[in-house]
């Protein structure tokens, strides 16, 4: 076994147990550590150029340099990652059953500079699922802006009412869709609770209390994610009193993008956030959405597209 660490640059803290990678011997050639052995950090030193003091069950004492021991957890995932030339062999982007573009040009808040977000679905053979290794929950193709969901994981996220996957089963702009994926287009609106008031007004909080903090600590934010925030308020506005998730924002254009162009100051966007917020709540009082999403027909459809990829 060659003896390459976990991690070159971290201090591993006391209490961990790790796996001996080498056995150990004292002057008399007696064995004081087998290899395999199971051990738990006593001492840490402060730099990875010094040893580990690590105690046995037996409670003997050997000390080891981080090359010539595992963390334990690690020692037993070792065999069952997928590597990943096998993924590159396996070639997951050929089960790609949905993309669509989303982002600024969906919404149409593009401009000549605008990258094209790609985003999606894909759906393995069975056999992949059955595997040992199983299949990632996301493939990207991160230069060409591209990113595929694992169809469960898709789902849970819809369920969630994550806007970024809402989004994606009501963007106009669909470029691939094979027959499963169309059933589950048919399906959206069961996706649609009123968990969108919730997630969407979580989200827009935390994001706006961080840029408070940017702008007392830097002076400056993000205006590009401001106005998206401000997008995903009147969203989440429209979902719940219409019942549909709205990409496109011709409406809204003009002044969103003045949002990005920092042709409208801080305050003047915290205003419009507030009276969202209240205009959001008024949605929420009187809208028409379940509680809860329909996760009974999202498992059926999950299951049977499963099924499908049996053969």
């Amino acid at each position: 076994m060659a003896l390459v660490p976990d991690s070159v640059h971290l201090i591993i803290p006391v209490g961990t147990q790790v796996v001996s990678r080498i056995e150990v011997k004292n002057a008399a050639g007696e064995v004081l550590c087998l290899r395999g052995a199971v051990g738990v950090i006593v001492k840490s030193p402060t730099d990875n150029s010094h040893r580990y003091r690590i105690e046995l069950p037996n409670g003997t004492a050997v000390n080891l340099q981080r090359t010539e021991f595992s963390i334990r957890k690690h020692f037993q995932k070792a065999g069952l990652e997928t590597p990943e030339q096998a993924l590159e062999d396996l070639n997951l982007f050929e089960h790609v059953i949905y993309r669509c573009i989303v982002g600024s040009r969906a919404y149409g808040l593009d401009g000549a500079e605008s990258d094209t977000d790609r985003r999606g679905i894909y759906l393995p053979p069975a056999d992949m699922h059955w595997s040992l290794y199983g299949i990632p929950e996301q493939i990207e193709h991160k230069e060409e802006q591209e990113c595929y969901w694992e169809l469960q994981k898709f789902l849970i996220l819809a369920l969630k009412a994550n806007p970024n996957v809402l989004e994606c089963l009501y963007t106009p702009l669909v470029e691939t869709a094979t027959p499963i994926a169309q059933e589950l287009l048919n399906l959206k609106d069961i996706f649609l609770s009123q968990l969108v008031y919730q997630t969407y007004n979580s989200y827009v909080l935390s994001q706006f209390k961080k840029m408070e903090q940017d702008l007392r600590s830097t002076g400056t934010i993000r205006w590009k994610h401001a106005m998206h925030l401000i997008r995903l308020l009147l969203s989440g506005i429209t979902i719940l009193k219409h019942g549909f998730v709205p990409v496109r924002v011709e409406e809204y254009r003009d002044r969103l993008l003045a949002i990005k162009h920092q042709h409208l100051s801080w305050e003047e966007v915290d205003r419009w956030r507030l009276s969202l917020h209240t205009e959001f709540d008024r949605a929420f009082a009187s809208t028409q959405l379940p509680e809860r999403p329909n996760y009974e027909k999202a498992n059926a459809f999950l299951i049977e597209a499963r099924r499908s990829m049996v053969t």
